[in-house]
This record gives structure tokens, C-alpha cells and sequence, in this order.
């Protein structure tokens, strides 16, 4: 049966829907020649369950950070890999990921028997692989990276047994969406948070490229022009069949003020200026993706809000009530 979680009813902002294929799509291949094996250069214990593992990544040809979650002891466990939002942790210079820096994750996966990886870096890429280098945003092969090069390490290192689970905000909401469609083997579980999963619609093609364009970057670096089928192979409402079988929770609010604008200090009036018409975007294309799924009749969770800008807070709160689909998922 499907499940559907309302807070509360509601309406966003008046947007027009975007429309959404009804055909389905295989996942297109990792577009990348190299074949080179990832590297450790090292890896630094923040604490005795917060690892910094620095990689050597023939695909994004640097040295990329990644943060891992993991418990103290020993032994085979899930892991569950974090995208970040747009920032993508330059919020800390590039020290640690937003999610870390702006919420209580490290506290809240204390004692759970699960790797939470945690990639820093990704600003604007939407963890995907860019068609070619981009003057400001550098190369991004992120799918490559995250799907190649990276589990073998975290499987190694820290003891993953092969379960995982991949979720995130906004712009990494769309990322994790991609990497589980184009990769169903991988994953067992997705959890999208304030993300746009169809870019079917004319409005959010532009949003994703506006989002790369805040950051600097090009976005025909990435999937070309909009009519270019790239754009088609990197939505994961047209290829929403991959998910079939998994577990999966979409959230968003609506834009509109609520408990912790109501609750928050600094600069309330541009938190909502600039965080209400980004949720309310998110809300209608929530809504879309949600339809899709019940075209193909594919079970999910999604869980709407009356309220609620664009902000690290309400996605705290929104790991907390994924953490059951997620945990399913992972097998817990």
C-alpha cells in the first residue's frame, strides 16, 4: 500500500506544474574513460567515531575529502551516503559538510551501527558527471567518484558489507535521486529533502540551471543544452521504474514561515525572501514526482509541511523522520 505523510494540510505558492514523462529509461552508463583505481592518501581520526578520509581520484583528478560517520568497534555494517546543498560545504571552507557544520547528525548517529558518509566539495555540480570541465567550477565526475571509487574504500576501510542508502538537500536531493536511478543495484533506500526529482518541466530545467549559475558554473558544461537527452538521462522522474522495490521518503514545506523562522535570530526577513520561493518551487515538484509514483504505482513515503523555508533546521528534523524508511532500507 502506499504510504503518504501530511503534516498538515496546506497550499505553496502559485506555481505552475511541471509536466512529467510517462516513458520509462534505462540508466545511462558512467560516462568516463578512466578506469584508474582511487587512492587513500590518508586518513585523519577526528574523533574515535568522525574519520576524514582524503582520496586521490583519478576521475575528478584531485584529492577529494570525505567525511565517514562510523561506530567505534569493529565489524560489517550499511552505509549511508549524505549529499550536500548547493554550498557543499564551502560554508566551512571546504573543512567538513554542511551537514555536519549546520546540524546535529554527528550526535544523532551516535551509537547506530552505520556508516554515514559524508562528501565535502560538489559546489554546484549536482554530484553528476559534467560533460566537460567547467572554467570556475573545475571537473566534476562526482557520479564516477561516488559510485567507483568511493565504496571499495568505505567498504575496506570502514567496514561496509555492500547495503546502502543514498539521500540529500536540495541540489543533493536531485543528486542522490540520479545516482539511485542510474545505479538501482547499488541502493536500497533513497531520502529526498526539499529536492526537485523531475526536471521534465521548462521551470525546473531552468531552476538547475540557475542553481549551477549561482555557483558560477555553465550549466551546458554539464548536460549540454536543455534539449540535449543527457537532460532526460539525469531525471529521476523519467527514470523512476529503478526505484521500484526500494525505500524511499520525499519531504518538503511550502515556503512559508514557520516554527523555526518563528524560533530563529539573524536576518529573518531575507531567510524568507530567499528560502520561501525556493521550498515553494520544491513543494510543486514534489507534488509532480509524487504523481509519477503513482502513475507506475511505486510505493514511497512523502511527508509535506504547511510551513517551512529552505534551511538546514527543517532538514534536521527531516533526517529524523526518514531514519525509519532509511533504516529499513539499510537492513537495521
Amino acid at each position: 500500500m502506499r504510504r503518504r505523510v501530511i503534516a498538515a494540510a496546506g497550499m505553496a505558492l502559485s506555481l505552475s506544474l511541471m509536466g512529467v514523462a510517462t516513458a520509462n529509461a534505462q540508466p545511462a552508463p558512467v560516462d568516463s574513460a578512466n578506469n584508474a583505481t582511487a587512492q587513500i592518501e590518508r586518513i585523519d581520526e577526528l574523533t574515535p567515531t568522525r574519520s576524514a578520509v582524503f582520496i586521490d581520484s583519478p576521475s575528478m583528478q584531485k584529492v577529494v575529502q570525505v567525511q565517514v560517520l562510523h561506530p567505534e568497534h569493529d565489524g560489517s555494517r550499511p552505509s549511508l551516503y549524505l549529499l550536500d546543498g548547493v554550498g557543499a560545504g564551502e560554508e566551512s571552507d571546504y573543512n567538513e559538510s554542511t551537514w555536519t557544520l549546520k546540524t546535529d547528525i554527528v550526535e544523532f548517529f551516535e551509537g547506530k551501527n552505520v556508516n554515514v558518509v559524508l562528501p565535502v566539495g560538489g559546489t554546484g555540480s549536482y554530484y553528476t558527471n559534467w560533460e566537460r570541465p567547467d572554467p570556475v567550477l573545475g571537473i566534476n565526475q562526482w557520479e564516477t567518484f561516488l559510485t567507483r571509487e568511493l565504496p571499495p574504500i568505505i567498504n575496506s576501510e570502514f567496514g561496509g558489507n555492500g547495503t546502502n542508502a543514498v539521500g540529500g538537500v536540495s541540489m543533493g536531493a536531485m543528486g542522490a535521486g540520479n545516482l539511485i536511478t542510474r545505479h538501482p543495484e547499488m541502493y536500497q533506500g533513497l531520502a529526498a529533502f526539499s529536492g526537485c526529482l523531475d526536471n521534465s518541466s521548462p521551470s525546473s530545467q531552468h531552476s538547475v540551471s540557475g542553481t549551477v549559475a549561482f555557483k558560477g558554473g555553465d550549466v551546458t558544461n554539464m548536460w549540454g543544452p536543455m534539449s540535449d537527452p543527457a537532460w532526460r538521462a539525469h531525471n529521476p522522474s523519467f527514470n523512476a521504474e529503478q526505484l521500484r522495490g526500494k525505500h524511499i521518503y520525499v519531504s518538503s514545506g511550502n515556503g512559508l514561515p514557520g516554527p523555526h523562522e518563528r524560533a530563529a535570530g539573524g536576518d529573518l526577513a531575507s531567510t524568507i525572501a530567499v528560502g520561501g520561493p525556493l521550498e515553494a518551487a520544491a513543494y510543486v515538484c514534489t507534488q509532480s514526482f509524487e504523481q509519477r509514483l503513482n502513475e507506475l504505482d511505486i510505493p514511497a513515503t512523502f511527508s509535506y509541511h504547511p510551513w517551512g523555508t529552505h534551511s538546514w533546521p527543517y532538514w534536521n528534523d527531516e533526517l529524523r523522520a526518514a531514519w525509519p524508511t532509511l533504516k529499513d532500507s539499510l537492513g537495521l
